[in-house]
This record gives structure tokens, C-alpha cells and sequence, in this order.
């Protein structure tokens, strides 16, 4: 089964984040583009086996069976739906932020 990948809202003004941050902030926009297209790249590989990573440890997301993928130094949160054969993709973080508190604060 080849399941098909869907990003929310959030996580496209990820994307666009972590561009800009690279890009602006840190004057690398190659770079920024490289890092971009990584992090794409790996989410496209979550069509085929999309439960071979792990799924986090704190709630709300372990009840819901929410799962991350390590990018260098970013981290893909995503929800598997074996009935509709999909990935949605939640949410791209910075690894070094505390994505366990923004999620249960709701504060960024």
C-alpha cells in the first residue's frame, strides 16, 4: 500500500519558517533550500512504510499515535491513518525546542 502524504496548515508555515530562518536570518538561502528539500524528501519516503518510526511519549500525541521522523536537526510529527491510507503531517520543529511543551501549552 502506498499511502499518500498530506501536510497541514502548520506545517507548511513550518516549512516556510524554517526557509526564512535559514535564508534571512542566517544570510544562507542555499542552504535554506538544501535543508527544505531534505526534510521533503524524507516526508515523501513515509509513503510506503509509515509505522517504522516511532511514536512519542508525552500527551496529548501518544494517545493519539502521533509519530516523529529525524531530520538533521529537525523533527517531522505525523499521524498514520491505515483506513484512509494517508499521512498527515502535523508539525516540523527545530529538534532543540521543547515541542512537548508547545504542544501542551499551545505557546510557541
Amino acid at each position: 500500500m502506498t499511502y499518500q502524504i498530506i501536510y497541514s496548515p502548520e506545517s507548511l508555515d513550518d516549512l516556510r519558517a524554517i526557509y526564512s530562518y535559514i535564508a534571512f536570518e542566517k544570510l544562507a538561502p542555499e542552504n535554506a533550500e538544501n535543508q527544505v528539500n531534505r526534510i521533503r524528501k524524507n516526508i515523501r519516503s513515509l509513503d510506503l512504510f509509515p509505522e517504522g518510526h516511532s511514536t512519542v511519549d508525552w500527551e496529548p500525541w501518544a494517545s493519539m499515535g502521533m509519530r516523529f521522523l529525524p531530520v538533521d536537526n529537525y523533527i517531522v510529527y505525523y499521524l498514520v491513518d491505515n483506513n484512509e491510507g494517508t499521512v498527515g503531517i502535523a508539525r516540523i520543529f527545530y529538534g532543540g525546542r521543547d515541542v512537548e511543551h508547545i504542544i501542551q501549552t499551545g505557546i510557541e
